[in-house]
């Protein structure tokens, strides 16, 4: 089916399939050993790589909106684990009520995790496709991405086993 594997391909992926490198089984000789014209003969010709740079670069506009939501994503719970230590300094400093440490550790780590997993749900949630600029929370992309890299996964254990 032409158009169901169409739309398993990513927008800005490459059609053309990558070819499997050859491993050469024979040790090569020293150079010192070998004769002037064996020198010449076993040069291996240059292999062109299968893609360009252009065709395995993430598109600007893609790669923009990937950044923009980590930024929204990762940053502010970054900001609020940081806000967590100003704000208990003030409370103990102020003596407003007792604070136990382990609170403030705990509440600025759970911010700092929150801002970890900011950054994975700002790439997948972000749209793909170049044309499509997606929607603001990104939950409808997320669940498209998070499947092309679970079904990248999946292929990638079946072809090792």
């Amino acid at each position: 089916m032409p158009g169901e594997q169409e739309r398993d391909r990513l927008p800005f992926e490459p059609n053309k399939k990558r070819p499997k490198p050859v491993k050469n089984s024979r040790s090569p000789q020293p150079e010192s050993t070998k004769k002037p014209e064996q020198i010449e003969t076993d040069k291996k010709p240059e292999r062109t790589p299968p893609y360009t740079k252009a065709e395995m670069a993430v598109p600007k506009d893609v790669s923009n909106r990937m950044a923009r939501r980590m930024a929204v994503f990762c940053g502010v719970p970054t900001a609020l684990g940081m806000l967590t230590f100003v704000v208990s300094y003030i409370v103990v400093s102020h003596q407003w009520f007792k604070l136990p440490h382990i609170a403030v550790l705990l509440v600025s780590m759970g911010f700092f995790g929150l801002s970890v997993l900011g950054l994975s749900y700002g790439i997948l949630s972000a749209s793909w496709d170049e044309q499509t600029p997606g929607s603001l929370l990104g939950w409808g992309e997320f669940k498209i991405n998070w499947g092309r890299v679970v079904a990248t996964w999946r292929s990638t254990r079946q072809k090792n086993v």
